[in-house]
């Protein structure tokens, strides 16, 4: 995680899953080709769909580093998950309306975890720009969150732009239908971390990583 930024992009498996047998094969396949993973975490209010639960999110047992992406209502309620699994850093969504972001923020620091800030599709960057200075990541959504299936929206490449362009501290994410024939598109327009779901897991996972790496090699 700490070399994220050298050496141009870095790809990251995404895993999404509600199986409990799915999500630990999804680890096992992840640490034999990466040293840093995703667990995506969907709470089925925030987002329509469910994915593993928080027993199965504090018993975490990985030789590589983790991160939580939580589009879930209540961050707060999934940080002694993330410390009882050792995640490095914890993203959650600006769009949780019920917690002000500085104190989610705060929180996640006191766990002695990075922070990040997840933003959907239409959310502006004028509308989280005020947090810059207090975040490690910031990861743009490039489909609505929790629907599968949903349509990579080429705009938001435009804010990847607009960040890239601009001095920052923090790292530039980007999540959602992220595939071989975009790869390009998108670490031209700045993305130094992008996460990979089906596009890594569907098929033979090693070959499919391969291929994400010669692509943008």
């Amino acid at each position: 995680m700490e070399n994220e930024r050298k050496g141009g992009m870095k790809i990251i498996p995404a895993i999404l899953t509600d199986n409990n047998e799915d999500f630990q094969n999804k680890i096992k396949q992840s640490e034999s080709i990466c040293d840093f993973a995703q667990i995506d975490v969907m709470d089925g209010r925030f987002v329509p769909s469910k994915s593993v639960g928080v027993e199965a999110l504090s018993s975490i047992d990985a030789s590589i580093g983790l991160e939580f992406h939580l589009m879930v209502e209540d961050p707060l309620s999934y940080l002694e998950a993330a410390e009882k699994s050792k995640v490095k850093r914890v993203i959650f969504h600006y769009e949780t309306k019920s917690i002000a972001p500085e104190k989610i923020i705060r929180q996640i620091r006191s766990k002695g975890m990075q922070a990040g800030l997840a933003v959907n599709p239409e959310t502006g960057l004028s509308q989280i720009k005020h947090l810059f200075n207090q975040i490690d990541v910031l990861l743009l959504l490039s489909v609505n969150p929790g629907y599968y299936g949903s349509p990579f929206k080429t705009e938001v490449l435009d804010k990847a732009r607009e960040l890239s362009s601009a001095k920052h501290n923090f790292i530039i994410a980007l999540d959602g239908g992220v595939k071989i024939d975009n790869i390009l598109d998108i670490k031209d327009a700045g993305v130094e971390l992008a996460c990979v779901g089906s596009g890594i897991f569907k098929g033979d996972v090693k070959e499919n990583y391969r291929a994400f790496i010669a692509k943008i090699s």
